[in-house]
């Protein structure tokens, strides 16, 4: 079997399934991005180079469309000069490296990944009020979905990672798509035993109550600004505490350049306009994935805030850890955190609220130690590398059988899933397809039976939530 990935940046979301499929299947994987080549854990790695795009003689609605295209077309050129790579799988990134011109010169089946499908109302977009979008910028999400929707039409199977994902694509293509997380990687992602408390070369002390932030970017997607009045409001109330944050001032998704006018970041917009006790405050930078794991580990409580959009690979990073995430209750965080087991929720907007779910982790810490492991449980038995792995396969087998036997009709609509736990939402991961694959052809990392994906007995919560305000205001 030879699988062609295809993305703008590498390892992204397919390096470490191309790696293990090389690693333990013996598969042919080859990588095409913008990033350099060569040879790296058994993958192949070809470069290839976009001419043209968008530029500001083109629409600024229609810019997405002209850069994917210049995308495609560079990805066409870099396999069409390499002869030997006709793969039987072509699995890509809707969007960032299109394969939307491949089948020009491939006859493989094409499995894409999509992330998200843009709407200007009932989204992210509109998600915060304090924070309103060009009406340029609205217009824009109405064709900005151009390449994703010729994608969903070429592709043979589509997935999401999560169920919220698939939620906002059209209902018409859901036959086409499934649900299977990335995989987090627990051999990095794992809680350290004793982590280091200096950090920033400053060592906190062992009664010091420790909260960890995560993000790529400062940014209002994520909630930045929200974290900083939410931790204002507990070190106001909690004293002894640090705040342990990791990540840049990168704008990754946009729209906080409008907002903050000539400030040199969304924090320094928030630091020339409000007062903070900065010394209350470790700012990292970038962290190594190792290193992060140690923050991770070291801390009492994490928080985590993003609109309704693609779900941060931080927050599943971060309870692969053993945190006890107290995230934002939106649609793409109550998927996966469930109050009182692995985590709470807190409204976005009430950084009072999402305070007192982190004082209420402070006050008695040994009682909320037993959610630590129900975080580690959570992922490995349904968002780890060896639990999506299974799916991932049988998603792939499925789509070269489609395509070499059109004409038997093989469905893609799964099955009726196991019920679920009582108050736990279905996790990521649909049932085998009607028609099974050989099975000769691919050697699961665990059994499917093994990699549930639901834990298998009911996610009781270890602690209940103390209602808003009853939380002791004193240290």
């Amino acid at each position: 079997m030879h699988v062609l990935f295809v993305h703008q940046n590498h390892p992204a979301q397919f390096g470490h399934i191309a790696s293990y499929l090389a690693k333990t299947h013996g598969w042919r994987c080859t990588f095409v991005s913008e990033r350099d080549p060569g040879f790296e854990n058994g993958v192949e790695k070809i470069q290839y180079h976009r001419r043209g795009g968008a530029s500001i003689h083109n629409s600024f609605h229609t810019r997405t469309f002209e850069t994917a295209t210049s995308h495609a077309e560079a990805v066409y050129r870099a396999i069409k000069a390499r002869k030997d790579v006709r793969p039987d799988l072509i699995v890509a990134h809707s969007g960032f490296g299109s394969s939307i011109f491949l089948p020009q010169i491939c006859d493989a089946p094409i499995v894409n990944l999509f992330e998200y499908y843009y709407r200007p109302k009932n989204s992210d977009m509109d998600f915060r009020p304090d924070s309103p979008i060009s009406e340029k910028k609205l217009l824009r999400s109405r064709v900005r979905n151009s390449m994703i929707l010729l994608d969903l039409e070429a592709c043979t199977l589509g997935y999401t990672p999560t169920q919220f994902q698939k939620s906002v694509f059209p209902t018409t293509y859901h036959n086409k798509l499934r649900t299977v997380f990335d995989g987090v990687e627990t051999d990095v992602f794992k809680r350290h035993p004793n982590p280091p408390r200096t950090w920033g070369g400053r060592t906190i002390g062992p009664n010091t109550r420790i909260v960890t932030y995560c993000a790529r970017g400062f940014e209002r997607m994520r909630g930045f600004d929200m974290f900083m009045k939410t931790a204002r409001v507990i070190y106001s109330r909690w004293p002894d505490v640090i705040f342990l944050v990791a990540g840049t001032d990168k704008i990754c998704y946009g729209g906080d350049q409008e907002q903050i006018g000539k400030s040199a970041s969304l924090r320094h917009y928030l630091f020339e306009r409000e007062k903070f006790d900065l010394s209350k405050f470790i700012f990292t930078g970038w962290l190594s994935r190792e290193d992060l794991a140690a923050m991770i580990s070291v801390g009492n409580a994490h928080i985590y805030y993003t609109v309704p959009f693609v779900l941060s690979w931080s927050m599943m990073n971060a309870l692969s850890c053993g945190a006890i995430v107290c995230g934002s209750d939106t649609a793409p965080v109550r998927e996966m955190i469930k109050p009182g087991y692995n985590g709470f929720l807190a409204d976005f907007f009430d950084p009072e609220q999402m305070a007192d779910r982190v004082i209420q982790i402070f006050k008695d810490p040994a009682a909320h130690e037993p959610m630590r492991a129900n975080s580690v449980d959570f992922i490995r038995r349904s968002y780890s590398l060896q639990a999506v792995l299974p799916r991932m396969l049988d998603l792939y087998e499925t789509a070269v059988k489609m395509h070499k036997q059109p004409a038997a009709n093989v469905t893609t609509q799964s099955t009726p899933a196991a019920a679920p736990s009582p108050g736990i939402a279905p996790a990521p991961g649909n049932a085998a397809p009607t028609a099974k694959a050989p099975a000769a052809a691919i050697k699961p990392a665990v059994s499917p039976a093994a990699a549930t994906t639901t834990p298998a007995a009911p996610l009781k919560p270890v602690v209940q939530e103390i209602p808003i305000r009853q939380i002791s205001t004193t240290a």
